[in-house]
């Protein structure tokens, strides 16, 4: 890269994955990170997930997070970081809301300066101050009760993905205010929740669902696996998605019942949750008689998304990351990480410098002045000015292309009659009861609030040539088609750059432009399936789960954040950039505690159900009432440090049971897990679940109930939050629709359009590109343009 951010300076307090994530973001791309420790350091330094022995060395997961950054020990109180947050573009911290600092107070101090806070609830609001969890906020959010076989216990989404998805989304709202500040000296703080992120991202935006449904009682369990997902195999497991009905009926080919293609009884995810056995006895029939890579050419050939499924010790040896060298040892030496999942240019960021030791820069940092300018007026959104012309489809390219137009990009959202957005045809559940039952799509809804829409036929001479035409006023095109695609309707990057030399061009390839797998199809379960995530998800005596979504938007925001970054590069070369940002690599990042233990010390993060390496104990219990499929009454508890252990006995009487383990270690309750959660499965089993829940926070014990995500538009902390905001769409009514997951202090509202209707905005668009009306009506009647999928009839 030319620039990249190599004129930003950011100071990091944070402590935890999150902060240090979005902060390596913007090492990585050549900003000059800061990080300010306390005397004893960070303590993702003398951390690891298998307990390792560390001797001197600190950890390799702070390694990787700290790379190319430098450290000094002090606090907001001490004169020279005080001096450095003077010189600072950004400082990130995530003290809470019991911060010994004053915000308000230093943001005028520096009105400039963009602040990210980070927190488990946000600073505000009735949660605010709750002592929390990875698991509690899983359950708190929703994000537990969608996930797992009906009847049984749901699971958590495995690898801390709270923190690795708070981490992405951070950095996009900070590097969002930053380049705005840059270049109006408007400042600004955000306030970033990492309760509402993993709503956000692991909800399936059920709550949306239960809006289009009327809102009926919330009753029973919502809880749900995919199938087929993960299956066995001679030699391990294999992961498949079928998320069309092109896929299925493929899928159905290949195991050899071609038959069940005729009668349409396993068409549908509900037909074959409610004949499970019988299903998967079909599926298994010609799994479990084939090794995986026999089974993944097969699929391939069929254009099915399929994937091995992998885990931190073999995903390393993949033929496709080989061929990309995805893989590289760390600058430290002793380990394998990823590399940054984006290229600017045909080029990745520069390779990383080792991580620094504690202190390593004290009184070494060298004073300057940001390069802003003196604000006036009222701040307008980040990216107002920009357009934006979204080929995306699914919810991976939707999610980036939302943020766009959250953060005040003008983002035109071009979709065709012949080949509507795949996730909005998912509205088919709809079908028998509404005439537009296109637009009932929750994921839909959820990905396009802020957009335009229009649809042109890329197949077509007119459609292209009407589609340069939009490109050529356009700043950024986005797409996130396998790369034949826009080749095949010839918009590559050398003709869009030919028409527009000041246009950027992101994409967001499955698996990237070049390499063995380039033109295979995945989606966010076949990238769960191949990373391993999925494979430290789901329980111990179960086979691997995918986590049900969040790779979507990690890939959605790692392409906003490389986007972004290619702002600053075509304001150095003075044109437009390509930009590569690939699927599997935002979800290598997001897995990489899983390669980095494997490969530092031999340890291979595995499922756990609800449990955890770092709490103890930790996971479900049945309160009072309990009936897993009718009633479900699930608290969620962690406990993570010995005054946690204390205050829960405490909390418990300081039962006989419990009387050799009172001064237990961390391993030590690990050690006795099972016996602890036998004894802690009679007491919760007769006791309310809200009084537990409210008795144990008071006694400082991460507690919650597991929210069921149907409600999440009623939570009171939601609420107070305002995450949900309602939002009259022209066919579905008023609706609760997410908005994103932290607040700026200058913005009072994010949803300020309803996701479009197909081709709602063809002839505000097309007039505006100089069509008259007569040769608008004739591109409908010749099905270039249309408001409704060709393949539905009138």
């Amino acid at each position: 890269m030319e620039r990249g951010l190599s004129e930003i300076r950011v100071v990091d307090l944070s402590t935890g994955i999150a902060g240090a994530y979005a902060s390596k973001l913007f090492a990585d791309a050549g900003a000059d990170v800061i990080k300010v420790e306390p005397p004893a350091g960070d303590p993702l330094r003398r951390y690891t997930a298998s307990g390792a022995e560390l001797g001197a060395a600190d950890g390799a997961l702070f390694r990787f997070l700290a790379a190319s950054k430098r450290s000094v020990v002090g606090g907001l109180g001490d004169p020279e970081v005080a001096r450095l947050v003077a010189s600072a573009d950004l400082l990130i911290e995530s003290a809470g809301p019991e911060a010994d600092f004053d915000r308000a107070a230093l943001c005028a101090r520096h009105p400039g300066l963009v602040w990210l806070s980070l927190s488990p609830y946000g600073l505000e609001g009735p949660y605010a101050n709750r002592p929390v969890s990875e698991l509690t906020i899983q359950a708190e959010c929703g994000s537990i009760s969608v996930r797992g076989l009906k009847g049984q216990e749901p699971y958590q989404a495995g690898g801390r993905t709270t923190e690795w998805i708070g981490g992405v989304f951070a950095g996009v709202a900070a590097l969002a205010a930053v380049r705005r500040a840059g270049r109006t000296g408007h400042g600004e703080f955000i306030d970033f929740s990492l309760n509402e992120v993993m709503a956000y991202g692991t909800t399936n935006f059920m709550d949306t669902m239960w809006g289009l449904l009327g809102r009926p009682p919330v009753t029973g369990s919502v809880q749900s696996t995919e199938t087929p997902s993960i299956e066995p195999t001679l030699d391990g497991w294999v992961g498949f998605n079928t998320n069309s009905a092109q896929q299925i009926a493929d899928f159905l080919l290949l195991v050899g019942r071609p038959d069940l293609r005729e009668t349409g009884e396993f068409n549908l995810a509900s037909q074959r949750s409610e004949r499970i056995d019988e299903w998967e006895a079909i599926v298994h029939a010609f799994t479990e008689t084939r090794s995986t890579a026999e089974i993944v050419k097969e699929a391939s050939l069929l254009r099915i998304p399929v994937a091995p499924v992998l885990n931190g010790a073999t995903v390393t040896e993949h033929e496709q990351f080989l061929a990309r060298e995805v893989f590289s040892e760390d600058p430290s030496g002793g380990f394998q990480r990823p590399r940054p999942p984006y290229r600017i240019g045909g080029e990745g960021p520069a390779p990383a410098r080792p991580a620094p030791g504690l202190g390593a820069h004290d009184g070494q940092i060298e004073d300057r002045a940001p390069t802003r300018p003196e604000a006036s007026g009222k701040p307008q959104l980040p990216l107002e000015g920009l357009r934006v012309f979204d080929a995306t489809a699914w919810w991976a390219g939707p999610s980036a292309s939302h943020m766009l137009g959250s953060l005040g990009a003008d983002v035109i959202h071009v979709e065709s009659v012949q080949r509507p957005d795949g996730m909005r045809m998912t509205g088919g559940m709809f079908a028998g009861g509404k005439d537009a039952w296109w637009e009932y799509s929750m994921f839909f809804l959820n990905s396009n609030t802020n957009k335009r829409g229009i649809t042109l036929d890329l197949t077509s001479e007119k459609g292209i040539a009407l589609a340069k035409q939009l490109i050529a006023r356009c700043d950024i095109v986005i797409e996130n088609f396998s790369p034949r695609v826009m080749e095949g309707f010839g918009l590559d990057w050398e003709t869009i750059h030919a028409l527009n030399p000041d246009c950027i061009m992101t994409r967001m390839p499955a698996f990237g432009l070049d390499g063995p797998w380039r033109d295979n199809v995945g989606f966010a379960q076949t990238m769960e399936q191949m990373t391993g995530l999925a494979w430290c998800t789901g329980h111990t005596h179960d086979r691997p789960r995918i986590q049900r979504g969040p790779c979507d938007p990690i890939s959605g925001m790692h392409a906003v954040f490389a986007t972004l970054v290619a702002l600053y590069e075509r304001e150095a070369l003075g044109h437009g950039v390509h930009v590569e940002c690939t699927m599997v690599e935002g979800a290598l990042n997001a897995a990489a505690e899983q390669v980095i233990e494997a490969s530092a010390y031999g340890h291979v993060l595995g499922r756990e159900g609800n449990r955890a390496p770092w709490a103890a104990p930790q996971g479900l219990y049945g309160c009072a009432g309990h009936d897993a499929m009718a009633t479900p009454q699930w608290l969620a508890l962690a406990v993570e440090t010995e005054g946690q252990w204390a205050a829960l006995l405490d909390w418990l009487g300081r039962p006989a049971w419990a009387k050799d383990l009172a001064e237990a270690t961390l391993q030590e309750r690990r050690a006795h897990h099972d016996e602890i959660d036998e004894a802690l499965r009679a007491v919760f089993a007769d006791r309310d679940r809200e009084a537990c829940v409210s008795e144990l926070l008071e006694h400082g014990v991460p507690a919650a109930p597991v929210v069921d995500a149907r409600a999440l538009s009623d939570h009171p902390q939601m609420c107070s939050r305002g995450y949900y905001e309602e939002v009259d769409h022209p066919v579905v009514g008023r609706q609760w629709m997410n908005a994103v997951p932290f607040r700026y202090a200058s913005v009072d509202r994010w949803l300020k359009q309803p996701p479009p209707t197909l081709g709602q905005h063809n002839h505000e668009v097309l007039s505006w590109l100089g069509c008259s009306q007569a040769e608008i009506a004739s591109l409908e009647a010749d099905g270039v343009i249309g408001t409704r999928p060709a393949k539905v009839g009138a």
